[in-house]
């Protein structure tokens, strides 16, 4: 007669059981590599290209009045008015250089880093240079209010090597992931209970009445 799928089934749950703890962190961590190589051989590689931009003051303010402009300029440079006039220059909609193109000051320099990330190196360098031109421009348009200039220091660069991880390293990160959570979940699953633990002791049974005990029960009778 064979089996129906509900025992089937709970014997291979038995025999899961039965396997040892480093077998479950061996899968997991075979499981975790191979998910992590394949995420590293799918996603594209990226390339990152960076420009500086630096707030010089005019005779007319100071160092102090360049670095509060700088900070200004960096939150403006993501804009749409920034991207709009960067886009014919970029090759690219302004939708693509908003999803692309970061800025960051520092607080300690008037200097603002205009960063691109792109599939493809040329563009990202390109976009880079767009982006800190526009901002240089406008910025340089109101310098006879503002008292500060902005000048480009540096150009971005066509990248050589891409800024994304490899498939080595995911692989790495998918494996040590895989083996954290195979031994947090042998932490926390449920102690083996019933047939698992030792025989019940044995009920203890009576033994047969000493011979002094059958004295005492007849002398106990003969008083009566």
């Amino acid at each position: 007669m064979t089996d129906t799928p509900t025992r089937q089934r709970r014997l291979s749950l038995a025999r899961v059981r039965t396997l040892p703890s480093w077998s479950l962190l061996a899968a997991g961590t075979l499981a975790g590599g191979l998910l992590g190589g394949a995420y590293g051989l799918l996603t594209p590689e990226t390339y990152t290209a960076t420009s500086y931009v630096v707030a010089v003051p005019t005779p007319k303010s100071d160092a102090n009045s360049a670095l509060g402009f700088a900070q200004a300029y960096g939150r403006v440079a993501t804009q749409l008015a920034v991207l709009a006039e960067a886009q014919d220059r970029a090759g690219v909609p302004v939708r693509t250089l908003r999803e692309s193109v970061r800025a960051a000051t520092s607080p300690d320099a008037p200097m603002v880093a205009v960063t691109a990330t792109s599939s493809r190196p040329a563009l990202a360098s390109d976009m880079a240079n767009a982006v800190s031109r526009a901002l240089t421009r406008q910025a340089n348009a109101a310098k006879d209010s503002t008292h500060v200039q902005l000048v480009q220091f540096s150009r971005a660069v066509r990248p050589t090597e891409p800024t994304s991880a490899s498939p080595v390293v995911t692989s790495l990160v998918g494996a040590s992931a895989g083996g954290l959570l195979c031994g947090l979940a042998l932490l926390v699953r449920p102690r083996r209970t019933g047939r698992d633990e030792g025989p019940a002791p044995a009920a203890s049974v009576p033994g047969p009445a000493t011979a002094g005990a059958a004295a005492a029960v007849a002398v106990a009778k003969g008083k009566r």
